[in-house]
């Protein structure tokens, strides 16, 4: 059961498949913050699965470096993270470094959804030529040039609910003919995160691929009872941090571990809380954030951008994106969408909390969007990596939904 995950960024494909039995050959992703978050958590694997597991740790408190930690793992392991461009340019070389690692056997399994900023409505909203042309459109035809080469039973794409629409559906009608010309019965359906436990409101498109000459059914009603849940099972167990408060490394729980966290195995027995970094803010945020956060506890209402004090009011669009300042509510089974935005500032994403009067931070996000505490998001430095964490973070896929399509895969495998 081996896969290769492209456009791999921090992991979250891979962590579900990993988690539902399956073996990564290879990862290929362009962005290197995102290369060196992947290197961490296969090291997290290979020192778990040896019986090293305090060696992890160790790193998770600050007493060994990163160069330390990596030095700890094979060499074949470090290399199936391959950091590089997936395009004509590239791909020769990829492929080299692919062959390598995975030897005579087959690829079973290819996964990976390309950046979405062409397909998104709010990117084509943004961009004045609509995203007409932008290369971004056709990373399905260099998807492709991996399904030609390892010709694998199965592939999983994933991508925002755009995709089916983006240029009047012809983006994705184009997409389906060369997937069918190489071979493949593709299956696309839009999901939402929260049917698989994740408390949070996320829709996406998965496509499901399988060779012509196997047949294939899969059942995405995967829909999980979120409603005993709530938000506050996320956050309520995390030490109380203010605006620019926290530590990257090992903070201790305030709080016992809970049913949801149990469940979702976001604590898992290493007790060793990281990234709870919240991000500073200026007098002015502060003052709106309280505004959004009285009104929500309040009233059950949103905050209007057009509401605020005038003297609060910098913004000269006022027409758009009036919901910019937004309460991460607590009482809610699931959040609002986790984007890579977060990366610039936090005013969508506002702690509901009014005693920390701040956004959300890392370690949160990372919850919100499924990953286990002892997921560790790195940087380009060692210790320089909160806002290459929170991209990471608000690009990838919920590591607990795609395991739970990842187990139905691995279910057909078996019986196949």
């Amino acid at each position: 059961m081996r896969y290769i995950d492209l456009f791999a960024g921090a992991g979250g494909f891979s962590e579900g498949f990993k988690r539902a039995g399956f073996e990564p050959i290879a990862h290929v992703e362009i962005d290197e913050a995102a290369c060196n978050t992947l290197r961490t958590r296969l090291a997290y694997y290979y020192l778990t699965e040896n019986g090293k597991t305090d060696t992890y740790v160790r790193y998770l408190k600050g007493e060994i470096t990163r160069d330390q930690l990596y030095s700890t793992m094979p060499e074949e392991v470090l290399e199936s993270v391959i950091h590089s461009a997936i395009g004509d340019r590239n791909n020769p070389e990829i492929f080299k470094e692919i062959d390598k690692l995975k030897g005579s056997d087959p690829i079973d399994i290819i996964v990976g959804g390309p950046p979405c900023q062409a397909y998104s409505l709010v990117g084509r909203a943004r961009d004045k030529n609509k995203m007409k042309g932008d290369p971004r459109n056709y990373l399905y035809l260099q998807y492709g040039e991996y399904l030609k080469r390892y010709k694998p039973k199965i592939f999983v794409f994933e991508n925002v609910p755009g995709m089916l629409s983006a240029a009047g559906g012809k983006y994705f009608r184009d997409m389906k003919q060369y997937f069918e010309s190489l071979n493949y019965h593709l299956k696309p359906e839009e999901v939402n995160a929260n049917q698989f436990g994740v408390l949070q409101n996320r829709k996406r498109i998965i496509v499901i691929g399988w060779r012509k000459d196997s047949e294939f059914a899969f059942d995405f009603s995967n829909v999980v009872d979120n409603s005993r849940y709530t938000v506050a099972m996320i956050l309520k167990d995390l030490p109380i941090i203010g605006d620019g408060e926290g530590k990257d490394k090992f903070l201790k729980y305030r709080g016992p571990i809970n049913d949801y966290l149990a469940l979702t195995k976001i604590r898992n027995g290493i007790n060793v809380l990281t990234q709870h970094v919240a991000r500073p803010h200026n007098d002015q945020d502060k003052k709106i954030y309280r505004i959004a956060v009285d009104k929500w506890s309040n009233e059950q209402a949103r905050l209007d951008y057009n509401d605020l004090p005038e003297k609060l009011m910098t913004h000269k669009n006022r027409h758009s994106f009036l919901d910019r300042f937004k309460v991460v509510a607590a009482d809610l089974p699931y959040s609002q969408t986790v984007v890579a935005h977060i990366a610039k500032d936090g005013h969508y994403y506002i702690h509901p909390d009014i005693g920390q009067n701040r956004s959300i931070s890392v370690r949160e996000a990372a919850r919100l969007q499924s990953f286990p505490d002892d997921y560790y998001f790195e940087g380009i430095k060692e210790g320089q990596n909160r806002t290459a964490a929170f991209k990471q973070i608000g690009n990838a896929v919920p590591p607990l939904m795609i395991e739970s399509i990842a187990k139905k895969i691995r279910a057909y495998l078996i019986r196949k």
